[in-house]
Parts: structure tokens; C-alpha cells; sequence
């Protein structure tokens, strides 16, 4: 397929957008297969295994709500930057270049993680199902994204994720119904109830909840604001089409990883340990167990699907940051096609020998996940807002998104103890988030006034109930921290501020690069049939 659409000569904004014209059937299945990545399904096992059946229905459903709401914020972003590669690059024309490498920085963190992720992932299925070692199958796995994205960047990635995400759905409405039949049946949960704690037997379990769902909750918003890869396809899909291709892709999602999350509870119940006891081998450990060559080999191309889809957005998300951020806006005077096209390539190759190192690590993957959303949690409140609200300065964006992160990373990372006032202090500001969460959640789709009531009653209302205890969870902690601490001080810094911003000149700053091709490098309305048709 890369070879079939690849170019003699690229063009630099169909390397990170493609035209910004793509058409549903691909745009849907680019972003559900991006958000259904190798990582998400081991994660959700994972949260089945540890929490019992509610861990992959608070994993599942609160990442698949996620893709829908970023839709409404997404129109408006589109709206504002028709032409934008990036949110950083976004950021830069409202408010400079502090604001847009802060961005660009954490995405740069937050992709190289997830690419590490899928890394693992892949090395960890390569070795259980095959002679070669995990340093091997990582090698190998890596090797093969890189080839087939490297020339043509994000179309690549966007065309190619159709057929993956094809052969996940298959895979995964085969898979799940065979390992459940030879693992037992019905039977297996009434056998295997006695390997179940109370609190994993409990569908309403309050340690699933506050240990998984709530961090996700607050995890996952932020991902969806900030992850450039997700941003990629906003600016990519015509715009017309944003509604449609979202809302097809939260319910793909949420049907897939949830299905593979029962896995986990399957093993749960079962009483399986994980090999090494390393729980992200247990997606595979399962399907070896359970299933036939013919099968094991659907499954192994399930995962491979799953882990390349999003690991070529990783790398096409690292290379137009490069590309528009740190050379298009800060190092060129004016910037070339040519050399933007080039140091997009480079980019892939230094990114995956990175995530290759990084893998040697064996990392867990659901810390990671959790880790990187709550990092992005300190920046969701000043882009959203400076999106919307003419008085955000670059000021308030910049030392909001540094006071939140020196809050966050001592707090996540149980630098003190989380006694006595300390605790109540946090708890308190904790309740703040909770309300800026669900505002956030509520504004995209109601506008202002409900989401400060929502916002406000949601604060109120969970106090009694978790001033005094909260503070014990450190993850779900760390995040709604961000959350608070970031929107409390850009509010105060922007709200007497004398700044009126005209939107307007974003449009007349972000633009094509390289437009002279711009027709015969972008197709317009880009989709399905371009996939057969080779073009």
C-alpha cells in the first residue's frame, strides 16, 4: 500500500496532513485505529486481571466517551486553523513560541512513550509466539513501521490504518467468542469465582473506580486535547465530515477494547498467572493457550494492527512537530518544503532508535498510559481556552502549565506524605478538578453557563464524599491536581487581563507550506476507494 501511494516527490503538507481532505470511510477508520493501539488492549486486560470485570468497562467506555467529546472542541479548532499541521503550531500563532514548545514538548514526550509502548508490546507478542527473543521481535517490529511510513509520513499512516483496522474488528469478533469457549464457558466464572477478591467480584467496585476509572477519565480528556496524533486527524478529515468520523470511532473503540479487556477477567478467573509475571503478556499468553495456528496467527495480526496503527501516527505526529514547530516556526526564516520534508524523515529514524532503547526497559504500560494523560492534564484548560477566550495571554498559558507540573509531579510521585492538612489541602484542590473536568466535558457540547453549573454542582457534590480519603490515591490525585491548579491560575491571570485577541489572524498565520502542489498532492475527499484504486 505504501508503495502503491507513494510519490516521487512529497509534498510536505500531504506528508503531515494530507490535504486536509480526507473523506469519512478513511478519516473513521484512521482514528479508530489509532486509538485502538496495541498498548490500549494490554492495558485493558490488564485492568480486567487487576479489578475483575468492571476494570475493561471503566478502561473501554470512559476512552471511547473521550474520542466523542473531542469532537465539538475539534469543529471549533477547525474552524479558528483550517489549514493547521499541529496545536502547537496553533498555539504559536495565538500566542508565541513559549506556549507552542511547551505543547510540542509534551507531545514529543507523550508520543516517543506511546511508540516505546507499542514497541514493548510488539517485542513481548514476538517472543511468546515465535523462537526470536523480545529484544528481537522489538527490532523487528520497529524496523517494519518505520519502512512503510518513512516516505510518505501521515498518508501512509492514514491509508494503511483502513486495512488495520479492518483486520482488528475481524480478529477481534472471532477471537473473543473462541477463547471464551475452549477456556470454559459460562462455567469457567462460577469454577473460578473463588480466585476473585471481593473487591473483583463487585461490577460497582470503588477501587476499580477511584485505582481505574477515575484516573482514566481524567487521562484520557486530556489525551484527546493534547495528543497530537488525534490532532493530526482533526485537521486531516474534511471538515464537514468531524461529527460523523468521531462518533463512528467512539463506538468502534469502545466494542474492541472492552472485548479484548475480558481476556483479563477470563485469566482472572482462571487463575493464571503471567508468564514471567509480567501482565502485558497476558493477551498472548492467553491466545496460546487457547487457540489453534490458524487462530493464533488472526491474533498475532489483530495485535500487529492494533500496535502498527498507532505506532506510524506516533511517528508521523514526532515528524510534523518537527517539521511546523521546531523548523517551520523557529529555525527557518523561511521555511522549505524540501528541507521540512527531509528533517520529517530524519525525525522517524531518531525517534525509533529512541523507542528502541526505551523498550529495553520493559516498562508498564498502564503506568505509562496514566502517566502521560495526567502530564497532558496541566495544559488541557489553557488550549481549550485559548481556543474560545480572547484574554488567555501567553503569560497566564505558560506559567499556568509550569505551576501545575510542579504541583503534579511531587504529588503523583508521593515526594512527601499525604498526612493530616497536607492531605485535606490536596483533597480539597482535588474536588476543584472534579469540577473542571466534567465543566470541560460539558462545554464542548452545552456551551458556557451549563458547563459552570455542572462544573459547580459536580465540585460540591463529590466534597463530603472524598475530602478525607482521596489523597490516598496518588494517581487519580496527581491528575485532577493538573487539572485544578492549571485552569485556577490562567483564569486568574487572564481574567484582568486588557488583551482582546481577533481569531481571525490564526487563519491568516497558519497555512500551507509548500501550496503550489497542494491539487495534485491532495485528492479531495480522500478515502476508501483510494486504498484499491492505488492512488
Amino acid at each position: 500500500m505504501s508503495t502503491l501511494i507513494g510519490r516521487k516527490k512529497e509534498n510536505a503538507d500531504g506528508y503531515m496532513t494530507a490535504g486536509n481532505k480526507i473523506g469519512f470511510g478513511i478519516s473513521a477508520a484512521s482514528m479508530t485505529a489509532t486509538w485502538i493501539w496495541a498498548s490500549s488492549m494490554y492495558a485493558s486486560a490488564t485492568a480486567g486481571y487487576t479489578y475483575g470485570i468492571s476494570g475493561p468497562i471503566h478502561y473501554g467506555l470512559w476512552g471511547a466517551l473521550m474520542i466523542l467529546f473531542i469532537y465539538p472542541f475539534g469543529k471549533r479548532i477547525r474552524a479558528v486553523a483550517p489549514k493547521a499541521h499541529t496545536l502547537a503550531e496553533v498555539m504559536h500563532a495565538r500566542h508565541g513560541r513559549s506556549s507552542q514548545l511547551m505543547l510540542a514538548g509534551s507531545n514529543i514526550v507523550g508520543s516517543v512513550i506511546s511508540l516505546t509502548s507499542n514497541f514493548i508490546a510488539g517485542g513481548a507478542l514476538v517472543s511468546l509466539l515465535s523462537p526470536y527473543s523480545f529484544t528481537q521481535g522489538v527490532i523487528v517490529v520497529a524496523a517494519g513501521v518505520l519502512l512503510y511510513t518513512l516516505w510518505s509520513g501521515f498518508r501512509a499512516s492514514v491509508l494503511t490504518d483502513f486495512a488495520q483496522v479492518v483486520a482488528m474488528l475481524g480478529a477481534v469478533v472471532v477471537i473473543i467468542p473462541v477463547v471464551f469457549f475452549f477456556a470454559g464457558g459460562p462455567a469457567m466464572f462460577s469454577d473460578g469465582a473463588s480466585n476473585l477478591t471481593p473487591e473483583q467480584s463487585n461490577f460497582f467496585s470503588s477501587d476499580a473506580f477511584l485505582n481505574q476509572g477515575a484516573p482514566y477519565i481524567a487521562a484520557v480528556l486530556a489525551y484527546a486535547i493534547g495528543n497530537q496524533t488525534i490532532a493530526q486527524r482533526l485537521f486531516a478529515v474534511r471538515e464537514d465530515l468531524i461529527k460523523k468520523t468521531f462518533v463512528t470511532a467512539t463506538i468502534g473503540y469502545g466494542a474492541t477494547v472492552i472485548g479484548i479487556g475480558m481476556l483479563g477477567v477470563m485469566a482472572l478467573y482462571l487463575g493464571m498467572e503471567p508468564v514471567g509475571g509480567n501482565v502485558n503478556n497476558l493477551i498472548p499468553q492467553m491466545a496460546s493457550t487457547f487457540l489453534g495456528p490458524v487462530l493464533l496467527c488472526l491474533f498475532f495480526v489483530m495485535i500487529l494492527g492494533a500496535l502498527s496503527s498507532t505506532a506510524d501516527s506516533d511517528l508521523a505526529a514526532l515528524s510534523s512537530i518537527m517539521m511546523a514547530d521546531i523548523y517551520g516556526k523557529n529555525l527557518a526564516k523561511k521555511a522549505s518544503p524540501k528541507t521540512m520534508l527531509m528533517v520529517g524523515r530524519i525525525t522517524m529514524v531518531l525517534a525509533t532508535a529512541a523507542a528502541l532503547v526505551f523498550a529495553s526497559g520493559h516498562m508498564d504500560i498502564l503506568d505509562l498510559l496514566v502517566f502521560v494523560g495526567a502530564l497532558w492534564g496541566a495544559l488541557v484548560f489553557p488550549v481549550i481556552a485559548s481556543f474560545y477566550w480572547e484574554k488567555v495571554t501567553n503569560k497566564a498559558f505558560t506559567t499556568s502549565v509550569i505551576v501545575a507540573l510542579a504541583v503534579f509531579i511531587p504529588v503523583r510521585f508521593s515526594w512527601f506524605p499525604m498526612t493530616g492538612a497536607t492531605g485535606i489541602i490536596f483533597d480539597i484542590i482535588s474536588v476543584v478538578g472534579i469540577g473542571v473536568v466534567l465543566g470541560l466535558m460539558s462545554f464542548g457540547f452545552f456551551g458556557l453557563k451549563p458547563a459552570k453549573i455542572i462544573g459547580a454542582i459536580a465540585a460540591l457534590a463529590s466534597a463530603p464524599f472524598v475530602i478525607g480519603f482521596l489523597h490516598d490515591y496518588t494517581v487519580l490525585t496527581g491528575s485532577l491536581v493538573a487539572y485544578a491548579v492549571s485552569t485556577v491560575v490562567c483564569y486568574a491571570m487572564s481574567v484582568r487581563s486588557g488583551q482582546t485577541f481577533d481569531f481571525a489572524l490564526i487563519k491568516q498565520r497558519v497555512g500551507d507550506y509548500d501550496p503550489q502542489d497542494e491539487d495534485a498532492q491532495s485528492p479531495d475527499d480522500l478515502d476508501s476507494s483510494a486504498v484499491t484504486a492505488g492512488k
